[in-house]
């Protein structure tokens, strides 16, 4: 269903989003799901952006294997058109969920670029934690022009999330691009989407509900550089730099 929405998808786009664990649904049961790093869903990944000529992302569950020890990652794949590829692990465990338990912990932001753009991705309850998010700008020079959020976040949650998301474009004079999913999980959770597109200044762009959609949107740079030139806000922030574990 996923390879045939995709393919309907008839404009152009430098990078198509997809939500946390787009193969399973936010999941506690990593042994069963697991792929390694050569698995179907890369695979699957790197024909899809070959053949959409556009990088593809969004987090599965993967499994790495160090000194006979098993390890599990709730990693976001930056899948390039020409089968190059990075990834980000999720920093932020949802200890709510026992996903702590469950997955190891990233401890490196990622930086990716497209198009002259910078992109700091994210996954889902990295969006409470507002310093793995906040620009590290030196002499006002920001690290990043998206922040980019893929998540499973409840509908019962959804004015957090709503909230948090204009707060992140906000407070680090960025566009947030931010791909929820819909429908009820596996536990019944409820799921309204509510994936939103959301400019410099905290004016909400695109906001979706409920419904599984794909949606394109352009982002301005003339207007992200408009924003930070009439209001040069980060020049007056507090200098920090985040230490790796």
């Amino acid at each position: 269903m996923l390879s045939q929405n995709l393919m309907r998808l008839n404009e152009k786009s430098h990078v198509i989003v997809l939500p946390e664990m787009f193969t399973t649904g936010f999941s506690m049961n990593p042994s069963t799901f697991a792929e390694n790093m050569n698995g179907d869903t890369l695979m699957w990944m790197r024909d899809m952006a070959k053949e959409k000529k556009s990088i593809i992302t969004g987090s599965i569950i993967i499994q790495e294997e160090n000194n006979d020890q098993k390890a599990f990652y709730n990693r976001l794949i930056w899948m390039q058109p020409d089968g190059k590829f990075s990834h980000y692990d999720k920093r932020h465990l949802f200890g709510y969920a026992s996903e702590d338990s469950h997955y190891t912990a990233g401890h490196k932001r990622v930086i990716f670029s497209v198009g002259g753009w910078k992109i700091l991705p994210l996954i889902c309850y990295d969006l409470r934690f507002p310093v793995w998010s906040r620009q590290q700008s030196n002499h006002a020079i920001p690290e990043y022009d998206v922040l980019l959020y893929v998540a499973n976040w409840p509908a019962k949650r959804s004015h957090a999330w709503r909230t948090l998301l204009m707060a992140r474009a906000i407070e680090n004079q960025c566009y947030v691009v931010a791909v929820n999913r819909t429908g009820y999980d596996g536990h019944h959770i409820a799921h309204s989407g509510n994936s939103m597109v959301i400019d410099p200044q905290g004016e909400i762009l695109f906001e979706s509900t409920d419904e599984a959609i794909i949606k394109t949107i352009s982002l301005s740079k003339i207007h992200l550089d408009n924003c930070r030139q009439q209001f040069p806000f980060l020049k007056d922030g507090d200098y920090f730099q985040l230490l790796n574990d």
